[in-house]
């Protein structure tokens, strides 16, 4: 499934040197091992994340004893003694790296102090969590229509360093609000959908509200607040402008005007569109018609 020696040499040739959220990282190395055994007890000055396909082991923080299975992410500290014990071998990835504090930002930095002390070193069934996801993502695969494009590799690669900082941290669990749309994204949408719906002779505000997920009386005021008309004249004035441009631009009949831009007779249109433009429609054509 996976490329293991091509994945490795990939992630180390386009994945060393990561900025995101600003947040710029020096990755020491990445690591694709389909069989990762016990190693010695050792620690290091820098990060380093793992991340356990598949396998059975145990990784040793100090005196602390964790199981090692399929999915599992463990986290070594900088400056504590840890190792990693498998006689079997362990489908392992990993990621060594640092933070380069004089070009990260103030935020950035935080986070990634609080990582160098947090109690959190170990995490099981990881497998649909979003970090362990876009890791395997990044791996070289033995179908090469499904591996990424290389541009992409250094962009997700440094979303995904922040993304396991910020579930050791914890901070991964707890989603902010969503933010509210806009008055004025609202207030465009509904304008799209009217102009798009215009031969629509039952255009309602309660159609167009329920479409942008508003009740009809917010949708009013919105109207009446932003553009200082109300939502019925607004879809008039757009139903004469585009009659106005038929008119003007094409063949079509007077008839066929008004059922495509949503008057239903040809009465409601003349009448309409002699009030908004002094002038009824077949004699504004006659004024304003452009022969290409």
């Amino acid at each position: 499934m996976y490329q293991w020696m091509a994945s490795d040499r990939w992630l180390n040739q386009y994945a060393l040197r990561l900025q995101s959220q600003g947040a710029v990282f020096t990755v020491h190395y990445w690591g694709a091992d389909e069989n990762h055994f016990s190693n010695l007890v050792h620690k290091h000055s820098f990060f380093e994340i793992c991340y356990v396909l598949d396998g059975e082991g145990t990784y040793v923080d100090q005196e602390m004893q964790y199981p090692l299975t399929a999915h599992t992410l463990f986290y070594s500290r900088p400056g504590i003694t840890h190792q990693i014990q498998s006689t079997l071998g362990l489908q392992l990835l990993f990621v060594a790296f640092e933070l380069d504090e004089n070009q990260s930002s103030v935020p950035a930095r935080n986070t990634f102090q609080a990582l160098a002390s947090t109690e959190t070193v170990y995490m099981t069934d990881a497998e649909q969590h979003p970090a362990a996801q876009l890791w395997r993502s990044l791996l070289r695969r033995t179908d090469n229509q499904s591996t990424l494009p290389e541009a992409l590799v250094p962009e997700l690669a440094g979303v995904l360093i922040n993304s396991l900082a910020a579930l050791f941290n914890n901070q991964a669990a707890a989603p902010g609000p969503v933010p509210r749309r806009s008055s004025s994204a609202l207030l465009k949408q509904a304008k799209r959908y009217i102009g798009d719906n215009l031969s629509d002779d039952e255009l309602s505000l309660g159609k167009v509200a329920a479409h942008i997920n508003l009740s009809s009386r917010q949708l009013s005021r919105l109207f009446s607040d932003n553009i200082l008309e109300s939502f019925t004249e607004y879809v008039r004035q757009q139903r004469v402008r585009k009659a106005g441009e038929l008119l003007r631009r094409s063949d079509y009949s007077i008839k066929e005007i008004a059922e495509m831009t949503g008057f239903g007779s040809v009465h409601y249109f003349t009448r309409t569109f002699h009030a908004l433009m002094q002038a009824t429609p077949a004699r504004y054509r006659d004024e304003t018609f452009i022969n290409d």
